[in-house]
Parts: C-alpha cells; sequence; structure tokens
C-alpha cells in the first residue's frame, strides 16, 4: 500500500493549529474545532481536523494505514453532500487532515432533539434522498462506504447532509455484465423488443470474491453524547424458461468483517463476500431508526443481533406504507434481490416513497428541516477572548500521562 500523502493535498502546520474544543472521539482518531493562528488570527473560519496519535501501541498500524486511507478518499471527492479535504499534516507522532466544520452536529443527536426522537415522513424524505446521492457518487467511483450509520451523517451550516469518517471503505471493482444468447434464442420468433424485455428480467448477476483487509468497527458515542446524554444506542431467482446465461467479468467483493453491529449486513455476517449493496442495507437500517427510534435488528448482546440480522424480519407499526415498503426491499436478507442491487442508486430514486422529488434541486433547497444556530458563533469569540484554547501536541500528552488528582480536565463538546 502507497503510504504518501496526496501530493495535491495542502499541508497543513501542526504547530500552526490551536484546537477550540474535542467535537469527538472515536477508535481511530481524535476531532478537534481548531484555526490557523497565522493565517485567521480571529478564528472567522474554524475547521474540523482529525488526528491519529501514532505513538499509541493500540492503533499505531492499523489506523495508520486506514488514516492515509481516508485522506486519499477525500482528495477525490467533490459533491456537496460529502467533505472536502482541506489539507493534511504528519509530524513524528501525528498524522491530521482538515475537513469543513459542521456546527449541526448529526443526525442521531438530531434525532434525539425531536420531540418523539423520531422524524416526520417530509424530513426522513429529505435526508435520505441527499445520502442516497452521497452514496451514488461514492459509488459510482468504485468505492464502497461500509459505515453508515446515523453518527456519520453530519448537518451542516447550510442544514444539508455531509457524510463523514471513509476510514472503513474500500475500493472495488464494478460488476460487468454480459449477456449471452443461446442459438435456440436467437432463432426466437418473438419480436426484438419483447426478446430485450426479457433479457432484463431475467439478467443474474453474479460476483467474484477476493479477499478483504479492513478491521471491524463497534458502534461509538456521538459527537454530543455529554450534552445530550445519548445512550448509542446467495444467487439471484432466475426463471426456469430463461435461455439466456450471463457471465461476470471485473466484480470484486470484500470479505472484510467490518461495520456496526446493528448495521452489518447478512452478507458480512455470513462472511460470504459483500459489495456495494452493504450501502444499501445499512441505509435501510438507518430509515428504519429515524422512522421508529431504534434499530430493528438490536439484541441484547452481539450474537442476537447477528441472530437478528440472518433470520428476523423487520416489524412494522401501523398500515403499510411506500417508506415501509422501500425499508423491507432495502433490508432483503438475499443482497441479489435488494433494492439498488441491480442498478444501484438509480432503482432507489425510481421508489415510490420518492415519487415527484426534483433529485436535480436538492442542492437549491434553502429550508432544509434543520438549520444550525449562530448562537456558536458567540460562544467560539468568547473562547477566544478569553484564550481558552488548546495546544494539539499538549492534549495527547496529557492523555500519555498519569492522571493527578488536581488534574484540570481539557473542553470537550
Amino acid at each position: 500500500m502507497d503510504t504518501a500523502l496526496p501530493s495535491s493535498t495542502p499541508e497543513l502546520e501542526l504547530d500552526n493549529l490551536k484546537a477550540l474544543k474535542v467535537l469527538g472521539k472515536g477508535a481511530m482518531g481524535t476531532v478537534f474545532l481548531v484555526y490557523d493562528r497565522t493565517a485567521d488570527p480571529s478564528a472567522s473560519s474554524p475547521f474540523a481536523v482529525k488526528v491519529v496519535d501514532k505513538s499509541s501501541i493500540h492503533t499505531k498500524l492499523d489506523a495508520d494505514r486506514r488514516a492515509r486511507w481516508e485522506i486519499r478518499v477525500l482528495s477525490r471527492l467533490s459533491h456537496p453532500f460529502l467533505p472536502s479535504l482541506m489539507g493534511s499534516f504528519e509530524a513524528h507522532d501525528f498524522l491530521g487532515w482538515a475537513v469543513p466544520y459542521c456546527p449541526g452536529g448529526d443526525l442521531n443527536v438530531l434525532r434525539y432533539h425531536q420531540t418523539d426522537r423520531v422524524f416526520s415522513y417530509t424530513v426522513i424524505r429529505f435526508y435520505l434522498a441527499e445520502i442516497v446521492c452521497a452514496l451514488e457518487y461514492i459509488h459510482s467511483m468504485g468505492i464502497a462506504y461500509r459505515d453508515l450509520k446515523p453518527e456519520n451523517v453530519l448537518i451542516q451550516q447550510s442544514g444539508h447532509v455531509t457524510l463523514t469518517d471513509f476510514d472503513l471503505s474500500r475500493s472495488l471493482k464494478h460488476r460487468t455484465v454480459v449477456t449471452v444468447i443461446s442459438a435456440e434464442d436467437s432463432k426466437s420468433t418473438l419480436p426484438p423488443e419483447t426478446r430485450r424485455k426479457h433479457r432484463r428480467n431475467l439478467t443474474r448477476w453474479i460476483a467474484t470474491a477476493i479477499p478483504g483487509d479492513l478491521g471491524t468497527s463497534t458502534r461509538p458515542n456521538s459527537s454530543n453524547n455529554n450534552n445530550t446524554g445519548l445512550k448509542k444506542a446467495k444467487s439471484a431467482r432466475v426463471s426456469p424458461v430463461s435461455r439466456q446465461k450471463t457471465s461476470f467479468s471485473n466484480g470484486e467483493r470484500s470479505h472484510s468483517f467490518v461495520g456496526t453491529e446493528e448495521y452489518v449486513s447478512p452478507e458480512v455476517v455470513r462472511g460470504e463476500g459483500h459489495e456495494f449493496a452493504v450501502d444499501w442495507w445499512a441505509l435501510g437500517i438507518l430509515t428504519y431508526e429515524m422512522m421508529y427510534g431504534t434499530t430493528p435488528f438490536k439484541g441484547k448482546n452481539r450474537k442476537e443481533t447477528f441472530r437478528n440480522v440472518l433470520m428476523k424480519r423487520p416489524e412494522f407499526i401501523g398500515k403499510p406504507s411506500a417508506l415501509t415498503d422501500l425499508i423491507g426491499r432495502l433490508l432483503e436478507k438475499d443482497p441479489t434481490r435488494r433494492l439498488g442491487y441491480a442498478r444501484g442508486a438509480t432503482e432507489i430514486k425510481e421508489h415510490e416513497f420518492f415519487s415527484g422529488l426534483r433529485w436535480d434541486l436538492l442542492t437549491d433547497v434553502l429550508r432544509p428541516p434543520f438549520i444550525p444556530s449562530r448562537e456558536e458563533d458567540g460562544e467560539l469569540k468568547k473562547c477566544l477572548k478569553a484564550d481558552a484554547g488548546f495546544d494539539i501536541r499538549e492534549y495527547f500528552q496529557k492523555l500519555r500521562s498519569p492522571p493527578s488528582p488536581d488534574c484540570q480536565l481539557l473542553p470537550e463538546f
């Protein structure tokens, strides 16, 4: 694996960055809200920086590799619902990169702020549409996201979403379908239009498999946990009358066991190899959680959760609707029958739940369901006036040092 940072990435100087607060902590790194003391002394444009402590014995090897991969992915992104790489730096003990700050927190925190801790039908439709567009773009680049969950869906200042955390993503080759028509079929008296229709309906999709290489992930606490008290919470069936054969080339599956327990797909649990369809499964779990406030397969422990993922059907309350139908089709156990498997995001966009939606105008929506307030700007100015920021190096040095009785806690958000 190439360990060099992208040459096109702007280089940041760690010593010029002053942290205003901790935005979140994960298994791989810590995210800070920072400003550049040299280029922006008034902190008029703070941004988020994710820092990996390379000296940690627990994260030194795997986290460093995943961090470099995430930086490379971010350097390629250019989409309104995805983060852009603002710069990166590498010091002796640290590796970090900067992305725009999203003051609206994440989708999980936003849900907990709702009256019943669930979203309305129209709000779900808006956020899902933007997430679908983001996943469509990522998949078009040949990348499976593999870590969709509410904590990784952030709200920008504009109120639109952005996906974050690409360390578990994986580059995969797309399937290429080649239809082979038998001699008997070529002599068919059916009109050409009918034969083409049959070929579309009876196509069988099969993928080849290759080993994967990324590790597992547990569901981390939301970045705003401290303030809200949140508790985080085989082959396709083909008609026997078909006389067509299809072959698959250049397709890849990963055998890595990755993801968050409640969002892991059946094919990942079974270890049979997975590809882009895992993201559509996760979209189904996310939608269910937005609708009911809980995930559909959560058990008392990991074993029970995985058993439910494999065996249990999602339970719906009330009358069937376009939304419950969408969830059910996304949570199809067999990935080859899952909505989105054959034609990707196009299939999902065509679903009844999104009927009438102007996909090309999503970015023009000026009043999304939630727009972050500007109150935090005043808080940041107070922080600057009191010189309450802190040095990132010192932050990690204190973490490494044994705690003392009179040790003051560092600011967190």
